[in-house]
C-alpha cells in the first residue's frame, strides 16, 4: 500500500442521507440507454452460511444495556448483537457502489446515558486513492442513519485496525465527539457529529505515513489518547490526556522502549482508578515482534508493568486486546498478538495483574457449526490477529474475541465455541452453481480458498476444501457437459492446483503443475468434456506469465506461447474443441479451435486496459460470448468473437453469469452488476439483455460487488453474488 500524503485540514461541515441511491462514475456526454424494466421484483436476499472467515477489529458491549453489542470488521461493515436470535445484525448493508470505500470500520462509539445512540466511522483505506471517511449516526442502534463527509481519510483495512477504538463520546458532554484519525490529527464535534474540525491544540504532530491516535478512552471526566507516531525511545510520548477537554499534556512517567512502541489499546478499571495499556513494538495485526502491558494509578500517576509474558527468543509477539470487569475489582484479561511460535492466547488476571492465567491451558473448543475452522492440531487452534477482545459488562463469565476468522466466545471461561452467527466477511472470487448434483453452489473465496455448499443456511460440512489447502482461490471452474469434473487454483499449502470427479465433494492435487504456478497461481478452465486444462498465470503484483495447458488431468503440461499473458481462459460450454480469451491489454478477442493448443486473434478494437474485463460464455450455446467492460458497457458475440455488438440496454456492465430461464423464455436469465439509468445495481433480464429489472434494493447493496455473480440453473429467479466483504449474497424471489 502507498502511504496516504494528507495535510492536516479543518473538516467539511454538512449532512447526506445514508441510504440515498449510489451513482457510477460520471461518464460525460454518456445517454442512457432505453429498455430496462420499470417494475422492480420482491427479492429476499440473504448470506449463503459460511461462518465469519473475515477479520473482527473491534467488539464493544453497551455498559448500560444488558445483551447489547456491536462488532466491527475490517472490510465487512458493522453488525448489533441480537441476543434473543443470538446472531448478528448487519448495520451497513446499506451502502451502495460509490461507497465502497466506506465499508471498513475504523471505529465505534456508544453513549452510556443514551443507549439508543450509535457512532460509526467509516473508511477502508487512507490512501490517496481511496474516498474520504464519513460518520454515520443513529438513534435507533443503527436501524436508520443520518451521514456526515468527511474531508479526511481513515483506514479500517489499513496497518493499526486492531487497535482501539478511535472515536468516543465525551465523558463530560453528550453532544460533544471525538475523533482519532490516522494522518490528520484529532478531530472533535460539538454537535454530535454533524460537524467536526481539527483539534489545534492537541500536542501530537500527525505523520503522513505513520498511525496517529490509536485509541481514545474515557476514564472518569478525562479522556486518554493513544499516539502511535514516536520512535520508541526514552523521550517518546505515547499517551495523552485532558481533564478539562480544551488542553492536552502528555501522560507523566509512561513507559518508553521498543516493547511500548505502539499503545494498541487501553481499559479503565473504575473499582481500582487505573487504566490498562497494551503495547507493540508496530501497530499489528501483522510484524509484531515484542509487547508489554502497563497499568497506571490515575489518582498518582504511578505506572507498573504488569506483562504476563515478555515476548523473547523465537517466542516473539505483541500484546493487543484489553478489557476489565466491570463488576469485579482488578479482574482484567488481555490477549497476545502475531504469536506464531507457541500460539496467541489470552491471559485474565484477578489480582491486579501481580499474576495471570493462560485461558488457552484449559480451553475447549467446539467449531461445529463453523467446520472450516478445525484445521488440525498442525494450526493453532485458539485462533491469531487476536486485537478484538471484550468482557461483558453483566456477566464475569462472558468473554469474546475476534481473530482473523471468526469470533469466538465463551460463558464460563473454559468451553468456546464461534460466535458469528449473521456475521459473514468473505471477500468472494469464484462463484460456480452446478446443473446437478447435491450443492446448489461451490465458492472460491480470499482466505480460505474453496468450499461446497451443500446447504445455503448452514456452514459447508467439510469445511475448507483439502488436499491442498488453499488460502485463497483464484481459479475455480466445471467441464459443462461433465459437471462432476471440477477443478480449482490458488494459493496451496502442497500444491496450487486440484481436481475433483465427484462434484467438488472431495479433491485430489494435480500430480505435477508449472514451476510458475508456485508463485502466481491464476485461474483455470476445463473444456466441456473435461479432457483440457488451461490455466493461467497471474502474479499479485500484476505480472503476468505465459498459460499452460494438460490433457492427462494435471500430470504434465505444456506452455501455450500464443494464449495472450495474463488473459482468463474461457471454455465454451457446448464444444470442447473451443477455448477463448480476452486479451485485456489490446481490447482482442482470442481463441482456440484445436482445444487450447493454439490461439489466434478474432475481434479487434474493444475497450482495453482494464485487467478486470470479464468475458463469460452463455451455457448450452456454442460461440455465444458476452464481455463485461465495466463503464465502456456490455458487449456480445454469437459467432464465437469473430464479431461484437455493443448492448444497447446498459451503459455499464461489471460482471455478468446466468440461471435458468424464465418460465416460456428461450434463453437463459442473464444476471449482472451493472448500470441501466443512474445507479450501479443487481440487475436481471429474461429476454437475453433486451430489457433489464433491478433485482436489490436500497437496503441491500453491499459496496463493491463487480467480482462475480451467477444464477442458478435449477431455480428459476435465483442470483449468488459474489461481495468484497459481505460474503456470498443469494437472492430468490418472493
Amino acid at each position: 500500500m502507498h502511504a496516504s500524503r494528507l495535510s492536516r485540514r479543518a473538516v467539511l461541515a454538512g449532512t447526506a442521507a445514508a441510504a440515498a441511491l449510489t451513482t457510477v462514475p460520471p461518464l460525460q456526454g454518456r445517454a442512457h440507454a432505453a429498455g430496462v424494466t420499470a417494475a422492480t421484483p420482491s427479492y429476499r436476499w440473504r448470506n449463503a452460511v459460511i461462518g465469519g472467515t473475515g477479520f473482527i477489529t473491534g467488539v464493544l458491549f453497551h455498559p448500560a444495556v444488558r445483551g447489547l453489542a456491536y462488532a466491527r470488521t475490517d472490510i465487512g461493515g458493522a453488525y448489533r448483537w441480537d441476543e434473543r436470535a443470538a446472531r448478528w445484525t448487519p448495520l451497513t448493508d446499506h451502502l451502495g457502489w460509490d461507497d465502497w470505500n466506506l465499508l471498513g470500520v475504523e471505529s465505534l462509539a456508544v453513549d452510556p446515558a443514551h443507549p439508543d445512540r450509535l457512532y460509526l466511522a467509516l473508511g477502508t483505506y487512507a490512501q490517496a486513492w481511496a474516498g474520504n471517511g464519513a460518520v454515520l449516526r443513529s438513534e435507533d442502534r443503527g436501524a436508520t442513519w443520518t451521514r456526515t463527509d468527511l474531508t479526511v481519510k481513515l483506514g479500517g483495512n489499513e496497518d493499526g485496525r486492531g487497535a482501539g477504538e478511535r472515536l468516543l463520546v465525551d465523558p463530560r458532554d453528550s453532544g460533544t465527539l471525538w475523533l482519532g484519525t490516522r494522518h490528520d490529527g484529532l478531530l472533535k464535534s460539538s454537535d454530535r457529529g454533524a460537524t467536526w474540525a481539527v483539534v489545534s491544540g492537541f500536542p501530537a504532530t500527525a505523520s503522513a505515513s505513520g498511525q496517529g491516535v490509536t485509541f481514545l478512552a474515557a476514564v472518569g471526566r478525562a479522556v486518554y489518547a493513544g499516539w502511535g507516531d514516536g520512535d520508541g525511545t526514552a523521550t517518546a510520548v505515547n499517551l495523552y490526556r485532558t481533564t478539562d477537554g480544551a488542553t492536552w499534556e502528555p501522560v507523566p512517567g509512561q513507559p518508553t522502549g521498543t516493547s511500548a512502541k505502539v499503545p494498541i489499546r487501553a481499559a479503565h478499571d473504575r473499582h481500582t482508578r487505573e487504566l490498562y495499556v497494551t503495547y507493540a513494538d508496530a501497530p499489528g495485526p501483522n510484524g509484531q515482534a515484542a509487547g508489554s502491558v502497563h497499568k497506571l494509578a490515575t489518582a498518582t500517576d504511578r505506572w507498573t508493568d504488569v506483562t504476563p509474558v515478555q515476548p523473547g527468543g523465537s517466542d516473539t509477539f505483541g500484546y493487543g486486546g484489553v478489557d476489565v470487569d466491570a463488576r469485579r475489582a482488578g479482574t482484567v484479561v488481555v490477549s497476545t498478538n502475531n504469536r506464531w511460535a507457541e500460539g496467541d492466547t489470552v491471559f485474565r488476571s484477578t489480582d491486579g495483574g501481580r499474576t495471570w492465567a493462560s485461558l488457552k491451558d484449559v480451553a475447549v473448543f467446539d467449531v461445529s457449526e463453523t467446520p472450516f475452522l478445525d484445521w488440525g492440531e498442525d494450526r493453532p487452534k485458539f485462533g491469531w490477529w487476536i486485537q478484538a477482545l471484550a468482557l461483558d459488562p453483566y456477566d464475569s463469565k462472558h468473554l469474546v474475541y475476534g481473530t482473523g476468522a471468526t469470533l469466538y466466545g465463551t460463558r464460563d471461561l473454559r468451553r468456546w465455541a464461534p460466535r458469528i452467527r449473521g456475521l459473514e466477511e468473505t471477500a468472494v472470487r469464484r462463484l460456480i452453481s452446478p446443473p446437478a448434483g447435491e450443492a446448489h453452489l461451490i465458492s472460491g473465496v480470499g482466505d480460505i480458498g474453496v468450499m461446497y455448499h451443500e446447504r445455503l443456511t448452514a456452514s459447508p460440512s467439510r469445511g475448507m476444501a483439502t488436499n491442498p489447502v488453499f488460502g485463497s482461490a483464484t481459479g475455480l471452474a466445471q467441464a459443462a457437459a461433465k459437471p462432476a469434473y471440477v477443478v480449482r487454483a490458488g494459493w496451496g499449502d502442497h500444491g496450487n492446483g486440484a481436481y475433483s470427479h465427484d462434484g467438488g465433494r472431495t479433491w485430489a492435487p494435480f500430480t505435477a503443475q508449472p514451476d510458475i504456478a508456485k508463485n502466481a497461481p491464476g485461474p483455470i478452465a476445463t473444456s466441456a468434456d473435461g479432457s483440457t486444462l488451461l490455466w493461467s498465470f497471474v502474479h499479485w503484483d500484476g505480472t503476468k506469465y505465459a498459460a499452460h495447458r494438460s490433457t492427462d488431468n494435471g500430470a504434465t503440461w505444456s506452455e501455450v506461447s500464443s494464449f495472450p499473458k495474463g488473459a482468463t481462459p474461457v471454455a465454451d460450454p457446448a464444444d470442447p474443441t473451443l477455448f477463448y480469451a480476452y486479451d485485456t491489454d489490446t481490447g482482442t478477442l482470442h481463441a482456440s479451435t484445436d482445444s487450447g493448443r493454439s490461439f489466434t486473434a478474432r475481434a479487434g478494437g474493444l475497450p482495453s486496459g482494464d485487467d478486470q474485463f470479464q468475458l463469460a460464455a452463455a451455457p448450452g450455446r456454442s460461440g455465444d460470448l458476452w464481455l463485461s467492460v465495466k463503464w465502456n458497457g456490455l458487449y456480445r458475440s454469437t459467432d464465437g468473437g469473430v464479431t461484437f455488438d455493443k448492448v444497447a440496454s446498459c451503459w455499464a456492465s461489471y460482471t455478468l453469469g446466468f440461471g435458468k430461464a424464465a418460465d416460456g423464455a428461450d434463453y437463459p436469465a442473464v444476471y449482472q452488476v451493472g448500470s441501466t439509468e443512474t445507479i450501479t445495481a443487481v440487475y436481471r433480464s429474461d429476454d437475453a439483455a433486451g430489457t433489464w429489472v433491478r433485482i436489490n434494493d436500497d437496503a441491500h447493496q453491499w459496496g463493491w460487488i463487480g467480482e462475480v455473480i451467477t444464477g442458478d440453473p435449477r431455480v428459476y429467479g435465483r442470483v449468488y453474488l459474489g461481495t468484497n466483504g459481505r460474503g456470498i449474497q443469494y437472492g430468490e424471489p418472493v
